[in-house]
Formats: structure tokens, C-alpha cells, sequence
């Protein structure tokens, strides 16, 4: 059963419940829109990378530093045009159990952790500052760890994504009184 939509330019958001087991699952999917010219770009990448490693192997009584720069060009742009191969991020949440987040590949690898509910002491929305950029995470303050562990390891979905998951983690872990800390 679908409860709440919310779509982005890249991300789209599905919050599903179980009403068979009483609600006792909690599934929050976002997903990423796959965008073609990206993956084009990526081909194009890739395509850059074998001409300039063919045109290596022929040259290669005539190694210079020019050929391995040209190499080295060719991998720097084959990664920056690198398409990310994710297609969903999901956080399963089941009050008595834990938090089970799971990352969607294209591929269909799926990479899965869970973390007990005992281990949880607060979801926390987190503003990340860097020189360039400003984004939200959710992260998790887990008990006798020393880093915050991120509920979206790959994607950064944006604010009005991340507050009805943040909602639901602190519904879950017992912290009713999380409205405040939100102002």
C-alpha cells in the first residue's frame, strides 16, 4: 500500500506499509531516476579509455611521456563520467527487530546492513557543510561506535525526502518528541 509520493528531478520517493502484519514493516524506497544522456556520456567515457589504450599498445615502439599522459587523461575522464549504477536506496524498518538499509544496484546486487534496535540511540537529520556544496544526510548515532552511521550510504535524496524517514526512525526507536529538534 502506497502512502506517500514525493518526486524530485532525480529522486522519487515510496513509503510503503505492511497492513497485513499490522504495520509492523516499514519500507521507505527512494529511487533514482536513470538518466540516458548520462549513461551515454558513460559509453563515451569508456570508448575514450580503449581508443587511447588501443592507440598505446600500436604505438608501443614509440612510448613517450605523451602516451602516458594521454593514458592518464583517459582514465581521469573515463571516472568522471562514470554513471552511478544505483538504483534504490531502501530503509526497512522494523520496530521490535531494527533497521535493516539495503542499496539497489542495476546489476540487481543488492548490498544489505542491519543494525539491531538496541544499537540505536537517535536518528539525527544533519546538515553537511563542504566549501563547494550544502546537503542533509540522515545518519544514525549508533551505541559503542564512534562514527555516525549514513542511512542513505550513496544518495543524497533532499530535505523533504529525508524528514518522513528521519519521522518513522524516531516513531520506531521511541522518541516521540522529536518535533522540536526539527525548528
Amino acid at each position: 500500500m502506497k502512502n506517500g509520493r514525493d518526486s524530485r528531478d532525480t529522486y522519487k520517493y515510496v513509503r510503503s506499509d505492511s497492513s497485513a502484519l499490522d504495520k509492523v514493516i516499514d519500507v521507505h524506497d527512494v529511487f533514482v531516476k536513470r538518466s540516458k544522456l548520462r549513461v551515454f556520456f558513460s559509453y563515451i567515457g569508456r570508448l575514450i579509455l580503449l581508443a587511447n589504450l588501443l592507440l598505446l599498445i600500436i604505438e608501443k615502439d614509440k612510448s613517450s611521456i605523451g602516451s602516458f599522459w594521454r593514458l592518464f587523461l583517459g582514465v581521469v575522464s573515463t571516472k568522471l563520467l562514470q554513471y552511478k549504477p544505483i538504483k534504490k536506496e531502501s530503509v526497512v524498518i522494523m520496530p521490535s527487530f531494527g533497521v535493516q538499509l539495503e542499496t539497489h544496484y542495476w546489476s540487481g546486487r543488492i548490498d544489505r546492513k542491519f543494525i539491531p534496535m538496541g544499537n540505536i540511540l537517535k536518528p539525527v537529520l544533519n546538515e553537511c557543510v563542504t566549501p563547494v556544496t550544502c546537503y542533509w544526510s540522515l545518519v544514525l548515532v549508533l551505541r559503542d561506535e564512534d562514527q555516525l552511521t549514513l542511512v542513505f550510504q550513496k544518495l543524497r535524496p533532499p530535505i523533504k525526502i529525508l524528514v518522513p524517514v528521519w519521522e518513522a526512525l524516531c516513531k520506531s526507536t521511541n522518541l516521540e518528541d522529536h518535533s522540536d529538534s526539527l525548528k
